[in-house]
């Protein structure tokens, strides 16, 4: 398994993905919208004998001091031939490692506390964030020291607010 920044070429087999795996575009919509609007940062490919899975992470912006560097963890997808083995949990583990190298503090995400546990996420860290989707299902993950402190309001790309 192959893991690598998602290039033009990919974006056809990246929207597949996604509609294969939620049987809907509005992940993949999501995605395209991050793109064109550039809150899309890292974006990250899985690949099998095929493209298997993608990641994206776009900009979180905290409007409280002291700075905290902070992205979003969303969408995530795996191709569903290739499920159950792996990829996502490879995707994630490889973003987080990027995010880290690039000085990131925080990263939050919606999700399934069950999956998402495994990498460090929890919804006590998120419960001082001020976000749209607060509730238990919203979790973060410090990678710093300042990650940890991170409270208050929190703004989304765009994208995220157009979604339907």
């Amino acid at each position: 398994m192959g893991i690598r920044v998602e290039e033009a070429p990919d974006w056809s087999a990246v929207n597949a993905i996604y509609e294969a795996a939620f049987g809907q575009r509005i992940e993949a919509d999501l995605v395209r919208h991050l793109h064109h609007d550039g809150d899309l940062f890292l974006s990250l490919t899985a690949y099998a004998d095929k493209p298997a899975g993608h990641i994206a992470f776009s900009y979180l912006t905290l409007h409280e001091a002291p700075p905290v560097k902070g992205a979003v963890l969303a969408p995530l997808a795996v191709a569903p031939e290739f499920q159950k083995q792996g990829v996502g949990s490879t995707l994630v583990r490889r973003g987080l490692e990027r995010l880290t190298a690039d000085g990131y503090d925080l990263v939050v995400v919606l999700g399934d506390p069950n999956y998402y546990n495994r990498f460090g996420f929890t919804s006590q860290l998120a419960r001082p964030l001020k976000t749209p989707y607060d509730g238990p299902y919203l979790q973060a993950l410090a990678l710093s020291e300042k990650g940890k402190e991170a409270h208050g309001p929190v703004s989304y790309a765009r994208a995220f607010a157009e979604l339907k």
